[in-house]
């Protein structure tokens, strides 16, 4: 039986990360402005960006960062929020080829996305170190040129254009959230309980005084645990 050969080749994967960088530039762009209104240095948000690649973090991260919440808020906040990218890391490592060693195990799971995870995932047979090495790069330095052209942007655009650029995260995370709410009941309701609770703990009165850091980490492991209870994902055996 003819072997799938292993996908190892650093221009592909830097050809098949270019549509992937492009899109994180809209992203980052916002992230980068929204930092620098918010009163971080232009290399401050450059310097988020190029150290940590996951969008929903960073902007969770940047309020907190701002309301001078504790390290641990901080560090709780990131952990369930990103947790996704140790299963994805996990899934992943079984995809590379073996003559990837551990550092370079570690480097890619540094520079593991979402979009970076389902490309890579997606390649037929096993994938080598140079094949993610490209797959990463544009990326990674699409989302940080993104950010230096938003921070940079921040400083010299109107108020009115910076207001109105502001609410861009916004929309972003609609359109994440719409398109499998319109298709999935479950996805409908198990967002509409998120909701729900995100609404409570902004207008309840003994709620209101919890920091947004842990709203976030309550709400997304209470909403995590009703869809898990109440829609489980049956596995094909």
């Amino acid at each position: 039986m003819e072997q799938t050969p292993i996908v190892n080749s650093y221009t592909k994967g830097f050809r098949d990360g270019v549509p992937i960088a492009l899109g994180y530039l809209s992203v980052s762009f916002t992230f980068g402005m929204m930092a620098v209104s918010l009163g971080l240095p232009v290399w401050g948000a450059v310097l988020i960006s190029m150290t940590n690649l996951t969008s929903a973090g960073q902007f969770a991260g940047l309020s907190l960062i701002v309301s001078g919440a504790p390290m641990v808020e901080m560090a709780l906040t990131q952990l369930i929020i990103n947790l996704r990218y140790a299963l994805m890391s996990l899934s992943l490592s079984q995809k590379l080829d073996k003559s990837v060693n551990t550092f370079e195990r570690c480097l890619i799971a540094f520079g593991n996305t979402d979009e970076i995870f389902a490309v890579s995932s997606g390649q037929k047979g096993a994938v080598g170190k140079r094949y993610m090495a490209g797959l990463i790069t544009a990326p990674y330095f699409g989302w940080a040129l993104g950010t230096l052209i938003g921070a940079a942007a921040s400083t010299i655009l109107p108020a009115s254009i910076r207001s109105a650029l502001g609410i861009a995260i916004y929309g972003m995370f609609i359109a994440i959230i719409i398109p499998p709410a319109k298709h999935l009941k479950s996805v409908r309701i198990v967002l509409l309980f998120s909701v729900g609770l995100s609404c409570l703990f902004a207008w309840a009165p003994l709620l209101r005084s919890v920091s947004s850091g842990f709203v976030i980490i309550i709400c997304t492991i209470l909403a995590a645990a009703f869809g898990a209870k109440f829609f489980p994902i049956e596995e094909a055996e």
